[in-house]
């Protein structure tokens, strides 16, 4: 696949055969989203990001202690471009690589990986349990409280922030607005009907 453009099914047939959990299936679905959207925001190209996206984590579950290093080896087996292995490593920039974000879609990558796990834990909490009816300012409040989502670097998320020039509130908007797009998919439609 020299030079080819990775399509979405390749990507998802490659994430479905080295990922069987649900969570980690639907936060790529989620980081896939938030990229095709923030592609589109940018005029940039909408597969590309979304595919990095799709396949960012794919060795996360089968080899958590080679994160990144085992997705370049397996991307680089099937003739992958290297646009898109470096922008894989570069997420686990300062943690797992020492690869660090460059262009654009690097660095949304980078800071939106950790957001959207964010986002999602903020929306499973609310009475609708759904991203569909949720505000940046319910994401807002939940960041003061540490305790919360605790896994959520956000020192990534700060630091990717101020790399791209964009402030915190508009990038958790544009992560609620991208995963509203695949709300089903990714288990937050909820049932906002219920809640109100």
């Amino acid at each position: 696949m020299p030079d080819k453009q990775p399509t979405r099914d390749e990507a998802l047939a490659l994430l479905q055969q080295y990922n069987d959990n649900d969570g980690l299936i639907r936060h790529a679905l989620a980081v896939e989203a938030v990229m095709r959207y923030a592609a589109r925001k940018r005029g940039a190209d909408e597969e590309m990001w979304g595919v990095i996206g799709l396949i960012h984590d794919l060795d996360y579950e089968q080899f958590p202690d080679q994160h990144c290093h085992k997705t370049e080896e397996i991307l680089r087996a099937q003739g992958w471009p290297e646009t898109y292995i470096r922008a894989v490593l570069s997420h686990g920039w300062g943690i797992c690589t020492d690869v660090e974000p460059q262009s654009d879609l690097e660095k949304v990558l980078y800071t939106m990986d950790e957001l959207t796990g964010l986002v999602a834990a903020t929306a499973l909490v609310r009475p609708s349990k759904s991203v569909l009816d949720m505000k940046a300012k319910s994401v807002k409040k939940k960041w003061k409280d540490k305790a919360f989502a605790a896994g959520v670097n956000r020192d990534i998320i700060e630091k990717g922030a101020a790399m791209l020039g964009v402030e915190l509130s508009e990038l958790i908007n544009d992560a609620i607005m991208a995963m509203r797009e695949v709300a089903d998919a990714i288990g937050l439609a909820g049932n906002v009907a219920d809640a109100n």
